[in-house]
């Protein structure tokens, strides 16, 4: 159904609509960090800004669910769904039948599915998920191989049918349920399921769930639910292929004279020996310190090295900073003399 809780996202991260993709980064990684649960333990209020956030950041780090929210506000997330996704035409007759109470196609099926077997839309008591009715496309009418309303309300033709038992779904995880895994109950339609999340479930991962689908209503097999895993963004830690990545700062004289730094890992800290000379923009790896592998053992976790120098400092670092420019032998820009056109 249309949406009449409008979030205001751009004021929820404290940006302008105007902002670039960089500035909406770091406007949510700065939030994020400030109500982090694990910031804040106990703190529902603090919770739910968390979520208002990730929400917020979902939508508009997406280019196209940004075009799409600057576009059609609060009604962002139904726009262009006529049935099937179709845009409707003149002279379109669909028997009779208003499909003007559906927001889509999808929604439709799901309404005369949850009347016909009992499986309706639903969420989830931990974490949500939804589901779209799947069909095939063998017939040469509009609702996907059914010759007439009449052939799709009634519960498909024969056990063979055009349609697909199976319900597909999402589900969202915090970064720390997919790496330790985690139980999940979920609530669908009139039964509730326990559904074992593996460790080291990664964005897109599908969890099958048997016999749980959708009930053929002639012999009364039953298809499976498959679960596609979504994870919430955290404010350190983010994927990068098979490897973990964080950013990390370093100060000059750490860069110039090396270091050793305390570095966060999925496990906790670790000390990370930062060599000499080190640049900005390097990373160092942390062999098995990243995400679970499906067949067991550890990926790496990569730490992107940050120079970051301070915006105020001491007069005897000044002092000092002055002393070493006065004296310094090394130029950064020395190959600079030799570009020309």
């Amino acid at each position: 159904m249309v949406a009449t809780d409008f979030k205001d996202y751009y004021a929820i991260l404290g940006v302008s609509k105007t902002a670039t993709a960089e500035e909406i980064k770091k406007a949510f990684r700065k939030l994020a960090r400030k109500y982090h649960p694990d910031v804040n333990p106990g703190n529902r209020e603090a919770e739910a800004r968390f979520k208002e956030i990730n929400e917020a950041y979902e939508v508009l780090s997406d280019p196209e669910k940004r075009r799409k929210y600057d576009q059609f506000g609060q009604y962002w997330k139904h726009a262009g769904s006529t049935p099937g996704g179709w845009t409707s035409s003149p002279g379109v007759d669909f028997g009779g039948f208003d499909f003007s109470n559906f927001a889509s196609f999808d929604e439709f099926i799901n309404e005369l599915l949850g009347r016909a077997s009992g499986f309706g839309t639903s969420s989830s008591r931990s974490g949500r998920w939804n589901y779209s009715y799947r069909t095939s496309h063998s017939g040469t009418s509009g609702f996907g191989g059914f010759s007439n309303f009449e052939d799709f309300a009634s519960g498909f033709g024969d056990a063979k049918s055009s349609a697909s038992l199976d319900k597909e779904g999402t589900i969202t995880l915090t970064f720390a349920e997919a790496f330790k895994g985690a139980q999940k109950r979920l609530n669908i339609g009139s039964e509730i399921i326990d559904v074992r999340i593996p460790a080291g479930a990664k964005p897109g991962s599908r969890i099958r769930v048997k016999g749980k689908g959708n009930i053929n209503p002639f012999n009364q097999q039953r298809g499976d639910l498959y679960l596609v895993v979504e994870i919430q963004p955290h404010p350190f830690f983010q994927f990068e292929g098979e490897n973990l990545v964080c950013e990390v700062p370093i100060t000059p004289d750490e860069a110039v004279l090396g270091a050793q730094i305390e570095v966060p890992t999925p496990d906790g800290n670790v000390t990370v020996k930062v060599p000499a000379g080190i640049r900005s923009g390097q990373s160092l790896r942390l062999a098995g310190k990243g995400w679970p592998k499906p067949k067991g053992g550890r990926g790496d976790q990569l730490v992107r090295i940050v120079i970051v120098a301070p915006k105020e400092i001491s007069p005897i670092e000044r002092e000092l900073y002055e002393k070493i420019r006065a004296h310094r032998i090394f130029n950064p820009r020395s190959h600079l003399h030799s570009v020309r056109l």
